[in-house]
């Protein structure tokens, strides 16, 4: 099996780290990491930089936060690019701007080495059951390879197309996700001012036209009001500005995700960039006296 090195192993990457490590490959992750004394008991070999790590793995993924870390860990001081052999497989699994993934791809191709953009959407639920949609850019052989690892973690695994494809593929499901949560909390907070029991509007909703995953599980956080992140405001709100961004480049007007982003920013002042994205209720109930 193919020897893999596995960055950025927070509330995601973790579980998908882990799984690969149940399926038998060999796992590299790097010293600097909070997991790293958890996973080095589970059998991962732990190394002390990138580009020790890229060097001894045969696949190296990423999971970060946003595109400047992940420019930074491939191109920078000490980072994958130095260790990465020709005939190796970079794939990034962050969420990050398309343009990135793209410039990525081609400064890797300079070196003989494949590329992948493999954003996921599942949240920390999809990633601990592997059931994360796996949504992918580059060459159909570098897909190919990568496909079994992919299985791994994932279950609804679709090859868009060129470098970048997958990327602009997340952004597509970082709109309709961040719309139907806006959706759903304006929903409920229209039931909860009314007065009525808000549990029975969803189940009933549920039942009909309106029903969604994010109605089911994020319409009960709201109920509940349990927004320990699953998927972290601050990073929808990234993917938010992504989004926008690619819209503005391909002077594609995004009117609803605007409004959106406007209120996640506004949940991200009043210190809430932690919390759930399901969180955005909470900015709707307070600007509706509740």
């Amino acid at each position: 099996m193919e020897k893999i090195g596995f960055i950025g192993l927070g509330i995601m990457g973790k579980p998908m780290a882990k799984h690969l490590l149940k399926a038998g490959y060999p796992l590299h992750i790097l010293a600097s990491s909070a997991s790293a004394e958890a996973l080095k008991s589970e059998g991962a070999v732990v190394m002390d930089n990138a580009a020790t790590l890229a060097k001894n793995s045969d696949i190296i993924i990423t999971m970060l936060p946003d595109s400047p870390e992940v420019e930074a860990m491939v191109l920078g001081d000490n980072g994958l690019l130095h260790g990465m052999q020709p005939g190796s497989l970079f794939i990034d699994m962050s969420t990050i701007a398309p343009a990135t993934s793209v410039k990525l791809y081609e400064k890797l191709q300079q070196k003989n080495i494949e590329a992948l953009d493999a954003p996921v959407s599942g949240g920390q639920t999809g990633a601990e059951a592997a059931t994360l949609s796996i949504m992918v850019g580059g060459n159909d052989a570098a897909f190919q390879r990568a496909l079994p690892v992919f299985e791994k973690m994932g279950k609804n695994i679709v090859h868009i197309g060129k470098a970048g494809a997958g990327q602009i593929t997340k952004a597509c499901n970082q709109i309709v996700v961040g719309m139907t949560i806006q959706a759903v909390a304006e929903a409920l907070t229209l039931a909860k001012k009314s007065g009525v029991d808000v549990g029975k509007v969803r189940a009933a909703l549920l039942g009909g036209f309106a029903q969604s995953k994010i109605l089911d599980l994020h319409g009960q956080r709201i109920i509940d009001r349990n927004f320990k992140p699953g998927f972290k405001m601050k990073l929808h709100r990234k993917d938010m500005n992504i989004a926008l961004q690619t819209g503005k480049d391909l002077s594609v007007p995004l009117p609803g995700s605007s409004v959106v982003a406007c209120q996640m920013d506004a949940m991200l002042a009043k210190g809430g960039g932690d919390l759930d994205h399901s969180a955005l209720a909470l900015f709707l109930e307070s600007i509706s006296g509740l």
